[in-house]
């Protein structure tokens, strides 16, 4: 997989005819024209060209991807699901209910009249079909239940938004590793290119007797190391991609590309709006808000024990010992009502002791939202200050990168005037290769540190 890049501001210069094709070897001394044409290639190199792949991912696709299969996700809008059915649940417990009540009961007779020997039955066969109309009168002017499922539902809303974030945040890292990966992969093919025309360099200058044969070897095995360093690269690639196709896909999968915009970067917002938008959109405090919500709940609720109830039946049917409307002049299908007032009295304490826990509860719940503002408030200033910190260093990179390419390319010049060494040489190859990783390195930095900020906003 190769990542779509913009190309650095220090592009390489490229001869329009093979350097390797002007290189004659000169018994007088080494020749200009072999440093000149070795010097062009030095600066940083851009991206080999893209390969093919059947899908190509933007960091805004790869979002969108992840969250609609993210399991994360998926588990709290189940979340979500279950707490909107406690909320239907309490609705329903504060309005009247109706059943229907089917009931045979039969007693041992008396022997002496048609009753049964138990006195509540008045005969051996009674039978009970009924609907039965209940309401708890004060149920009405009771909102805890339901404020407290409300409280609930606002919970698994905002962990929705936390899962997500969470989400994104892992995504972002992974995404921004394969275009780390593909980067140093573009800058080691570089690199074994340089060392591949130092190493022709030394080779036809020990024919013409100019160099020893150590600075071949020096070469050859500069050359080999990092042959190897760049399929160690393709391997970090592919291992990069497999991280983030098991995100995004629903089926794994790693034939994509990625679009490598890290050129393109958001300029850090100040840091009060950044403040002021991460404290109003945080799911946390949300969450940590709403449980405090809860607990004041749950302290009403406990206090309902200390109220009486007041319930209202009314049951229509047959209650008779015969399975009939009438029976003679007796009418067996009619209604009935009753009312029923319990008051509360005396329990133990046990009250009481569920209302001071209810507290403690809600106590916890305040100590949980005030270290959740705080925490908010040191990951806010954490991030801002990782991105400030990176952007500040980009121009820097930038610059390191331009000294070690023309470090390099007077290193060459000595080598070629006798002055140098081979190792010298590897040395100042070495150093670009690392300039221009840490020129990559800084811009991920800044962009993950920018994600991180981003996500703290809800602006990503």
């Amino acid at each position: 997989m190769k990542v779509t890049q913009n190309p650095r501001p220090d592009k390489p210069r490229q001869s329009p005819r093979g350097c390797n094709a002007r290189i004659k070897p000169r018994p007088s001394g080494r020749g200009l024209l072999i440093t000149l044409c070795l010097a062009a290639s030095f600066a940083p190199a851009q991206n080999p060209p893209p390969a093919g792949g059947s899908i190509t991912v933007s960091l805004a696709d790869a979002l969108a991807r992840a969250r609609q299969y993210g399991n994360q996700i998926q588990s709290a809008n189940l979340a979500l699901l279950q707490a909107k059915e406690d909320s239907v649940q309490a609705r329903a417990n504060r309005l009247p209910s109706v059943n229907a009540l089917n009931q045979f009961i039969y007693t041992e007779g008396n022997g002496v009249s048609p009753s049964g020997v138990f006195i509540a039955n008045d005969g051996v066969h009674v039978y009970n079909e009924q609907a039965i109309a209940h309401e708890e009168a004060l149920a009405y002017f009771r909102r805890g239940e339901t404020n407290r499922a409300l409280a609930g539902q606002a919970i698994a809303e905002a962990k929705i938004e936390i899962a997500k974030r969470g989400l994104d945040a892992t995504v972002i890292q992974a995404f921004f590793a394969i275009i780390a990966a593909q980067r140093k992969l573009a800058n080691l093919q570089t690199s074994v290119a340089e060392a591949q025309r130092f190493t022709d360099i030394t080779q036809k200058q020990e024919q013409g007797g100019e160099v020893a044969h150590a600075d071949v070897i020096i070469a050859q095995i500069d050359l080999r190391q990092r042959q190897q360093n760049l399929q160690d690269a393709q391997l970090a690639i592919e291992k990069a991609k497999i991280g983030l196709g098991v995100l995004i896909f629903p089926n794994f999968s790693s034939d994509f590309t990625v679009v490598d915009d890290l050129n393109q970067v958001a300029l850090l917002p100040p840091a009060t709006e950044a403040q002021a938008q991460a404290v109003s959109t945080s799911p946390d405090v949300r969450a940590a808000t709403a449980g405090l919500q809860q607990a004041g709940h749950d302290i009403t609720i406990a206090r309902y024990a200390y109220l009486p109830s007041l319930g209202l039946d009314v049951f229509y049917g047959i209650n008779s010992n015969q399975f009939l409307f009438r029976t003679g002049d007796r009418q067996n299908l009619g209604y009935s009502a009753q009312a029923t007032l319990n008051i509360p009295v005396f329990n133990w304490g046990a009250t009481k002791s569920k209302i001071r826990q209810a507290e403690l509860k809600r106590d916890q719940a305040q100590q949980d939202l005030t270290l959740t503002q705080r925490t908010l408030q040191g990951n806010l200033a954490a991030a801002y200050a990782e991105a400030r910190g990176a952007q500040a260093q980009i121009e820097s990179l930038r610059g390191l990168v331009d000294l070690a390419a023309e470090s390099l390319r007077l290193t060459l010049l000595q080598y070629q005037a006798g002055e140098a060494t081979a190792l010298q040489v590897k040395d100042a190859q070495n150093t670009v290769t690392q300039a221009r990783n840490s020129y990559d390195d800084g811009m991920v930095r800044y962009r993950l540190a920018l994600a991180s900020l981003q996500s703290l906003m809800g602006t990503l």
